[in-house]
C-alpha cells in the first residue's frame, strides 16, 4: 500500500516559466459563460464557509469510479464538507477502487466498442461504466462477503442500521485493509468515516450492494429486510441531522449531477417548515454542476429560481448552475476552495 507523503500545491506553469496557482489560474482564465460561474460558485461556496456556514454534498452519476476522491476527501478532511448524499452505486463504488483499483481496466475506445466486444468484458467479469471497468471478482464479490457477515451479525443482535452505517464498521473492523490498492487518503468514504460525517443514500437499493442484500434475504442468508433502514428512516435520520447542524450555522447545498441524490435531501427543509410545521433555516446557499439541459419539467434541468417556490432556497440565496461535465470541474472548485 502506497505511504502518505507531504505532496506541494499543484501548480501549472505560465508562459513565462513561473507557476501560478489552480485558483489563480482560474480567476485569471475563467472570465464568462460557464468559467465564469465557476469562479462566482467557488468565490460564494468560500465565503459562505468564511461566515460560519456549514455545506452538504450530493454525489450522483459514477464519480466515485471517476476517482472523485482524489479531491474530495481533501475537502471532506478540510471541513468543507459536513454531510453527504450519494447513490448506492457511489456510496461502494469509492470502496470498491479502494481495494481493487489494479484489477480495472479502462477502455479509451468505449464509443466504438462492438455488441460482441461488450460481451467478451462481461463474460470476463468487467462491469463498464464509460470507459472504466469494474471488476466483478475482485471489487463486488471481495466487499459482499465482508458486508454480509455485518447484515448478519446485526441480523443475529437485532440491530438495524443505515446503508452506510454497515460501510463504516467494515472500515472499522480492518477486513478489508490487507486489499487496499490505492493510498486511502483518495477515499473520500474513508475520508468521511475518520470525520464520522453522515453518508445518506436514498434508493440505496439500486446499486450492486443493494441487489446482494436483496439477495440474501432472499437466499435467507439474512432473516429480513428491515436489517438495513429504510429510504424514509433515512429522511428521518436527515431530519435531525439538519435541525441540529442549522440551529447556529447556515447550511449550504452543493449537488453534483442530479436524481435522487440530489432530489432527495434538498426536500428535507420544506418538510421540516411546511409538513412538520417547525420552523428552521432555508439552504443558505445552492450550486448545481449538470450536463442538463435547462428545462421546464426535468428536474434536473430545472433552474435555481424554481426551487424558492418550493420553500427551499429564498429570494436572495447564492445560487448557481454550471452547465458542465463534473468530472472536470468539481475538482477544480473544490481545489478553489482549498485555496490550492
Amino acid at each position: 500500500m502506497p505511504t502518505q507523503t507531504n505532496v506541494a500545491k499543484p501548480r501549472i506553469a505560465d508562459e513565462g516559466g513561473k507557476g501560478t496557482s489552480i485558483k489563480q489560474f482560474i480567476k485569471h482564465h475563467y472570465r464568462h459563460f460557464n468559467a465564469a460561474v465557476v469562479v462566482d460558485a467557488a468565490e460564494a461556496y468560500v465565503k459562505h464557509l468564511g461566515k460560519g456556514g456549514k455545506m452538504f454534498m450530493t454525489v450522483a452519476g459514477a464519480m466515485s469510479t471517476a476517482e472523485l476522491g482524489l479531491s474530495l476527501a481533501e475537502m471532506i478532511r478540510e471541513d468543507k464538507v459536513h454531510g453527504l448524499c450519494c447513490t448506492g452505486a457511489n456510496l461502494e463504488e469509492d470502496i470498491f477502487n479502494l481495494v481493487a483499483h489494479t484489477h480495472y481496466k479502462r477502455v479509451p475506445q468505449y464509443r466504438n466498442l462492438t455488441d460482441k466486444e461488450e460481451l467478451e468484458l462481461h463474460n470476463t467479469g468487467m462491469n463498464r461504466v464509460t470507459d472504466t471497468c469494474i471488476p466483478e471478482e475482485e471489487a463486488m464479490r471481495r466487499i459482499e462477503r465482508q458486508v454480509l457477515k455485518l447484515w448478519q451479525k446485526a441480523d443475529r443482535e437485532g440491530r438495524r442500521c443505515l446503508p452506510y452505517e454497515y460501510i463504516y464498521q467494515l472500515l472499522e473492523t480492518g477486513w478489508i485493509e490487507p486489499y487496499f490498492e490505492i493510498d486511502p487518503k483518495d477515499s473520500w468514504v474513508v475520508a468521511a468515516w475518520k470525520k464520522k460525517i453522515p453518508i445518506f443514500t436514498p434508493g440505496w437499493e439500486d446499486s450492486t450492494l443493494g441487489n446482494i442484500f436483496v439477495a440474501s434475504v432472499i437466499r435467507k442468508d439474512v432473516s429480513n429486510f428491515q436489517v438495513v433502514k429504510s429510504g424514509v428512516e433515512q429522511m428521518a435520520a436527515l431530519i435531525d441531522w439538519y435541525k441540529q447542524n442549522s440551529k447556529n450555522e447556515s447550511i449550504g447545498f452543493f449537488q453534483i449531477a442530479g436524481g435522487i441524490a440530489g432530489d432527495f435531501p434538498i426536500c428535507v427543509v420544506p418538510l421540516i417548515i411546511q409538513d412538520l410545521k417547525e420552523k428552521c433555516r432555508l439552504w443558505g446557499y445552492f450550486c448545481q454542476i449538470s450536463d442538463s439541459t435547462t428545462s421546464y419539467g426535468s428536474y434536473s434541468g430545472a433552474v435555481p429560481n424554481e426551487k424558492i417556490t418550493w420553500g427551499k432556497l429564498d429570494a436572495d440565496t447564492p445560487r448557481f448552475v454550471i452547465e458542465s461535465d463534473a468530472s472536470i470541474v468539481a475538482p477544480l472548485i473544490f481545489y478553489y476552495v482549498l485555496g490550492k
